[in-house]
């Protein structure tokens, strides 16, 4: 199956489930789910796949173990492909994220030595600054009130010393454009403008080896 957009009826079946989240919605309206909100990301993330890495389309069920807020499934589908990027889909539109938004501490610790090195440090100023000239939002996640302990409170690059996460963003409010394969080129475009922080995130944090060690 080519990829060519999601249907109106996606964004639809969004809006009748957030007005009513029960297994009697969902079991009525699974086909429309599976048709028009399932299948075409799974085609997305195929066409992205060769670019961008294995896609992984998360399961439509919360988990409300922990939760006061028992409504039982989710008002977005969203995916993640093995490159660092991510996709959602909700009543209110599109958007796409990259990065790392939360660094396990092995990775948070070479985060910062990269940080605190003039060379890299700016070199991490300067990958934020080419992702924002596509008017794409970069924020960090996590942050703390200021620099880090065993650093300078003081330091050139505190501001981004402080966060435990990285990562770009952008929102697409719903519009038609969404019903055509142009939908696949705004998040392929986003990932390509994204890449400037991812490289230098895979170059100088990379994956965490705390699991593997376990």
């Amino acid at each position: 199956m080519a990829f060519s957009g999601w249907p109106a009826e996606a964004m639809e079946f969004y809006e009748g489930l957030a007005a009513d989240n029960s297994k009697s919605y969902w079991t009525a309206h699974k086909d429309v789910y599976e048709r028009d909100v399932h299948a075409p990301m799974a085609a997305l993330l195929a066409e992205l796949e060769a670019e961008f890495g294995e896609g992984r389309i998360f399961r439509p069920y919360r988990d409300v173990r922990f939760s006061a807020d028992k409504t039982p499934y989710k008002t977005a589908i969203g995916a993640t492909l093995a490159r660092g990027g991510y996709v959602h889909l909700s009543a209110a539109g599109l958007a796409a994220g990259s990065g790392m938004y939360e660094m396990a501490p092995d990775q948070l610790e070479r985060y910062r030595r990269a940080v605190a090195d003039d060379a890299t440090g700016e070199g991490l100023r300067g990958a934020i600054a080419s992702v924002e000239e596509h008017g794409i939002t970069v924020s960090g996640h996590g942050s703390l009130k200021s620099a880090p302990r065993g650093y300078p409170k003081d330091h050139p690059r505190a501001d981004l010393l402080r966060h435990k996460g990285l990562t770009t963003w952008q929102d697409w409010p719903a519009a038609a454009w969404m019903g055509t394969a142009a939908a696949k080129d705004r998040v392929a475009g986003f990932f390509r403008a994204s890449r400037p922080l991812s490289d230098w995130l895979d170059t100088h944090v990379g994956s965490t080896e705390i699991a593997h060690r376990r």
